[in-house]
């Protein structure tokens, strides 16, 4: 066969193999068009819409329009709402305007607010300048405040640093603590050092630590590291066991090899038995080598 003859062949087959797409290209399945049609795509044809259908798409066409209004959406049409949607869409809009001039937030727009509703809205914008700068979240402008309210916020503010002095967080001006609040705070920054050293954190500072917690985090030390052993974990330190510990880790570690190796299931080394242990695992019918153990 010539290599002209197969490249004509291969091209009324692969023709002859897109007919039925050219056939049906033009009659998309019904069910496919209703879809495109309740979704807005530009493949809908409304004519081949059964009446059912019609009025299904038409209602969620509305309803996506009813949408659009509540959002603010510039494809909103107002044009097509009922005159009660059009009421309830005018409630609903006012009200969202109001939360957001009282909470700061969205697209307030004052004048379409009530003489009533300015008031409070400015009075709830107040209270948000003396919130900002008790919490210290946002800048303070403390310019419009009473002498009052500056005199609480400098309150507030001087709590917030004594209690950041105590935690550790922030910026601690030691130098303005009073004694009490120096005492305090020196008490708080030695029971956080003395944690950090009993649970082997950073920021520990053995310097710090009095005769008494310097054992009792030499004690935590040994008990985590001990822990550490038993569960097998590769921050565990052997040279630092007591014959004792050492001794019962062993033993337990004898344990679960021997259970590994009767039972078939997790790391099995036979040279490690027993006579005695051997001889009860060779009894038990139906235990066969386990994988990775040594013969």
């Amino acid at each position: 066969m010539s290599l002209r003859f197969s490249r004509t062949l291969s091209a009324q087959v692969a023709g002859l193999s897109l007919w039925p797409l050219f056939l049906f290209a033009g009659a998309p399945d019904p069910a496919v068009n209703f879809q495109a049609c309740k979704n807005r795509w530009a493949t809908c044809d409304r004519a081949r819409l059964t009446l059912s259908e019609l009025t299904e798409v038409t209602l969620a066409e509305h309803m996506r329009n009813t949408s659009d209004c509540r959002n603010e959406l510039v494809s909103c049409d107002r044009t097509r709402l009922a005159p009660a949607e059009a009421i309830a869409l005018a409630v609903a809009l006012h009200d969202s305007n109001v939360l957001d001039c009282k909470e700061g937030i969205g697209n307030c727009d004052h004048s379409r607010l009530t003489r009533r509703e300015a008031g409070e809205v400015t009075a709830a914008e107040h209270q948000r300048k003396i919130s900002d700068c008790t919490d210290g979240v946002s800048p303070c402008d403390a310019s419009t405040l009473t002498e009052s309210e500056r005199a609480r916020v400098g309150l507030a503010q001087r709590q917030r640093m004594v209690s950041d002095c105590r935690d550790g967080l922030g910026q601690c001006d030691h130098a303005t603590l009073t004694r009490s609040e120096a005492r305090e705070v020196s008490l708080a920054e030695r029971q956080r050092n003395l944690s950090d050293c009993t649970n082997g954190w950073d920021g520990c500072d053995r310097s710090k630590l009095g005769r008494q917690e310097a054992m009792e985090v030499d004690a935590a030390a040994h008990a985590r590291n001990m822990t550490d052993c038993t569960e097998g974990r590769e921050t565990c330190d052997y040279s630092v066991l007591s014959p004792s510990e050492a001794g019962a880790l062993a033993a337990a570690e004898r344990a679960r090899n021997y259970t590994a190796c009767l039972k078939g299931r997790g790391y099995c080394d036979r040279s490690r038995l027993t006579p005695p242990e051997a001889a009860a695992i060779r009894a038990e019918p139906g235990v066969a080598p386990s994988v990775g153990s040594k013969p």
